[in-house]
């Protein structure tokens, strides 16, 4: 081989090592790249990764803080509780699932005087073993494992009912254990003993306040029996003093007797009343009651009072209202003459209405259907000032002065019938203008006891044509509207000598017994002498002789004024065609048995009576009363109640049984005569089997209502036309209690 190709070879050989060299060293470089990139990546890593480090240690040390904060705050929340817990007065203790104790505060373990066995891990059972081995507990004659058992079977309950226990100092502790949802238990003992010592002090003063209540009872039951028997003595002589012969000046003593006597007894009665209320002592006693008989009779006793001054009283009752309703009759008459009566003393003129309305509500109870009842009382008084309205349903409130007050009373009254209408559930207001008269009135919802019969309201269809005579113009209007209401043309004139010229436009005449110029009497007598002989009613306030009077032989029937609607429907079919009749039995006088065992009150009821046409017996005691029922057969029986030997109730109860046996359906009326005015004595005596409850001292017009209203079929009338019948003034305590 030649040089030159040797040297080619090398040349060659050389070449290829240097590009060997160059391509291994580029590989190196690409590697070193590659290094470096992922030296760079790691490092990258470690720092984000020393980085990521420091904040978790910088955590740490912050939740380290957080929670020795945390832990310190909840060292001082436990500190402050348990300081609390050991401060208050009442003991604290816990107890775990197996009912040992936890802790307990310094109040909970005073009560075992320092005994080192009660501290945390005692038993429940063994903390009942000291109570009752170490007499700290004073449980009576109990056994004490009894009472142990007893307490253990309590704490292991649910819900454990609270417990008190008496310590032997006489401390009241009173247990209260709350179980939590992991069996823990938290017993609270409360120092109740001030409220043990409270409690008792209470009911003492309680019991002394109901003795106090019971003797203020017994005395205001015996102070009214005492007042009234002997007020019945005074007021009873005082009235009949009345109807004998007397000088201006006797008269004038005799009447303030009487005036003086009502106006106790007003005093009296509403004092017991308001005391009944008061103390919720007062209960209503409703039962079946006619109220416009209720209405007419109050007009009646009301009746003297207005006719001395010159008014007239007025009634309105709904034609198509029934009358028979539920309620309590004494407490409504009650109502109403607390109304009527302030409406006559406050009225000096004029007139005194009572209209009653109602509509039924559409709703039914047990007792039959409801009917929503207005009861207004207008007067033309003196009126109440705007300013005063407010006040007078108050207590011993005036609408006048106390220094220049011209009209007494108690002031009573009105709150007393305010409160009985509010116990009814009802409504009761007030209109007035002053110097212009008032209008009371109540509204009640009453259950309907009897719907009204339309067969009362028919009358016979021949009659057409009315004329009414009558000078007071309210009177006139009421006439006229019920008349009308009956299907009736109506024609009114105000004085007789008018009637006389108008008489063709009538087929009968309704005149007023009293009228100026020519009154009723003498207008029938003209009327017959002209030779018209059209039936003629007369309207009369039930004295001044119509009876006696000679021209009575022309009048068709005399009807009492204000008339009732059964009066004035009545006297209105007596007019029509009627069948001849037989000749008529002889009427006997009514038979009255009166049992009374005080002989000034048989002497004051004797003389009240001597001027009616009636058969009058008496009887001292309840025996004589049931043996004079059966042998004197009467048509009513006054009833005192407290009499020697039988007293009034019982003798009630005798004779109701006898009628029951007779099986013929009797039942004779029976008037209650009592002193006795306190609360449960009405429904007591009622519950007897009396019918109605009077309380002394009587007065003579009640008892003739009474009289006049249990008058049989063929008795001759007791009243006839007496002019000295009703002059008495009634008073207007509501005294009069009704059961029928």
């Amino acid at each position: 081989m030649s040089l030159a190709n040797k040297l080619a070879e090398e040349r060659r050989a050389r070449l290829a090592a240097e590009r060997l060299l160059e391509q291994k060293q580029a590989e190196l470089q690409a590697a070193n790249r590659k290094l470096g990139k992922h030296a760079r990546q790691l490092s990258d890593q470690i720092v984000e990764t020393r980085a990521e480090v420091e904040t978790v240690r910088d955590e740490n040390r912050r939740v380290k803080s957080d929670l020795t904060v945390a832990n310190q705050k909840v060292q001082i929340a436990e500190r402050r509780l348990w300081h609390s817990i050991q401060t208050i007065q009442d003991g604290f203790a816990f107890f775990d699932a197996d009912s040992r104790m936890i802790a307990a505060n310094h109040a909970w373990l005073s009560v075992f005087e320092g005994l080192e066995s009660v501290r945390p891990g005692v038993s429940y059972i063994e903390i009942l073993q000291f109570l009752t081995e170490e007499g700290i507990v004073n449980i009576g004659d109990e056994a004490p494992a009894a009472w142990r058992e007893r307490m253990l079977d309590r704490w292991q309950s649910p819900n454990p009912d609270p417990e008190v226990i008496r310590l032997w100092n006489g401390t009241y502790i009173k247990l209260i254990d709350q179980r939590g949802h992991d069996g823990d238990v938290v017993n609270l003992a409360l120092n109740i003993t001030d409220t043990i010592r409270h409690e008792k002090e209470l009911n003492e003063a309680r019991r002394r306040a109901e003795a106090a209540s019971r003797a203020k009872s017994s005395f205001l039951a015996n102070m009214s029996h005492e007042i009234r028997t002997p007020m019945n003595g005074v007021v009873g002589m005082a009235e009949l003093l009345m109807d004998t012969a007397l000088t201006d000046e006797q008269r004038l003593y005799a009447d303030t007797i009487r005036n003086s006597g009502e106006a106790l007894l007003v005093i009296i009665n509403d004092v017991l009343d308001y005391s009944k209320i008061e103390a919720e002592k007062l209960v209503l006693n409703n039962e079946p009651f006619d109220l416009e008989r209720a209405v007419h009779e109050l007009v009646m006793l009301l009746q003297p009072n207005a006719r001395d001054k010159g008014l007239a009283l007025l009634v309105d009752y709904d034609m198509f209202l029934p009358t028979q309703f539920i309620g309590d009759p004494g407490r409504i008459r009650q109502i109403l003459t607390n109304l009527m009566g302030n409406a006559v003393k406050f009225t000096e003129t004029g007139h005194v209405l009572v209209r009653v309305v109602g509509v039924p509500t559409g709703q039914t109870t047990g007792a039959g259907d409801t009917a929503r009842l207005h009861i207004t009382v207008h007067d033309t008084g003196i009126g109440i000032a705007p300013e005063k309205r407010a006040h007078v349903f108050g207590e011993f409130n005036q609408v006048e002065d106390a220094k220049n007050r011209k009209f007494e009373g108690t002031g009573l009254g009105l709150s007393i019938s305010r409160k009985l209408v509010d116990m009814m559930g009802g409504d009761i207001w007030i209109e007035s203008d002053e110097g212009c008269g008032s209008t009371f009135g109540i509204a009640l919802d009453l259950p309907v006891a009897e719907p009204l019969d339309p067969e009362q309201l028919r009358l016979p269809e021949e009659l057409a044509r009315a004329l009414i005579v009558e000078p007071h113009a309210e009177h006139s209007a009421i006439l006229e509207k019920q008349l009308m209401k009956l299907g009736l043309e109506v024609t009114t004139c105000t004085s007789g000598a008018e009637a006389l010229t108008r008489l063709a436009e009538a087929d009968l005449v309704l005149a007023d017994h009293h009228m100026p110029g020519m009154d009723g009497m003498e207008l029938a007598e003209a009327m017959h002498e002209a030779g018209h002989d059209l039936p003629f009613i007369l309207l009369s306030p039930g004295s001044g002789g119509a009876e006696q009077d000679p021209a009575r032989r022309f009048v068709t029937a005399v009807v009492q004024k204000p008339a009732s609607r059964s009066g004035l429907c009545a006297a209105l079919r007596s007019v029509g065609p009627r069948a001849p009749a037989a000749p008529p039995a002889p009427a006997r006088r009514m038979r009255v048995l009166a049992a009374e065992d005080n002989r000034t009150n048989r002497l004051v009821f004797s003389k009240m009576l001597k001027a009616l046409e009636i058969e009058l017996e008496f009887a001292e005691d309840g025996m004589q009363a049931v043996a004079l029922f059966q042998s004197f057969a009467p048509d009513i029986v006054f009833m005192d109640i407290s009499m020697p030997g039988m007293d009034g109730k019982e003798a009630a109860t005798q004779i109701r049984e006898i009628e029951a046996q007779s099986g013929d359906g009797t039942h004779v009326p029976i008037v209650a005569m009592t002193a006795h005015a306190m609360d449960g004595d009405e429904a007591e005596i009622l519950a007897a089997g009396l019918d109605r409850y009077l309380t002394k001292p009587l007065r003579k017009a009640t008892i003739i209502a009474q009289i006049t209203a249990a008058r049989p079929e063929g008795t001759v009338d007791p009243v006839g036309d007496q002019a000295s019948v009703g002059r008495t003034k009634t008073g207007l305590s509501g005294s009069e209690r009704s059961a029928s």
